[in-house]
């Protein structure tokens, strides 16, 4: 895979790929619509941000590069790609719980509570790129 040149950009199925971990310095673009939906990307080598409507949806520390990210009621499927490993967040339903996939294994379950956000690790030194499932149980 690759970095995403213009930052964001909607994919030939209706998902998002977005992020460049390569760059030295923060880049953003605002106002980017699929679906109605308003999404703000902040990349760059320390950290990759996208916001849905205003709301935080995915942050990695540092910046990564994610691709063919989808969200529906019982899913989060995306591949994410960098250099270094990462922490990632992501806000989710809140009061719900998760299950985590990292290259189809599940490595964990979650159940935030009022902020509905959920953090967990991968592991990109030793492997650049991992998919990633997370399932509402």
């Amino acid at each position: 895979m690759a970095v995403i040149e213009e930052l964001i950009r909607e994919e030939n199925n209706q998902t998002i790929s977005f992020g460049n971990y390569l760059m030295e310095t923060k880049k953003k673009v605002q106002d980017f619509e699929v679906n109605g939906h308003l999404y703000k990307i902040k990349t760059f080598s320390e950290i990759t941000k996208l916001e849905k409507n205003g709301v935080l949806l995915f942050e990695s520390v540092p910046g990564t590069t994610v691709h063919h990210f989808d969200i529906d009621d019982k899913n989060v499927t995306f591949m994410i790609e960098g250099n270094k490993d990462a922490q990632v967040t992501l806000e989710l339903e809140a009061n719900k719980e998760y299950k985590i996939y990292l290259d189809q294994v599940q490595v964990g379950r979650v159940a935030p509570k009022h902020s509905g956000k959920i953090t967990f690790s991968v592991n990109l030194q030793e492997k650049s790129s991992q998919n990633i499932r997370i399932e509402k149980i």
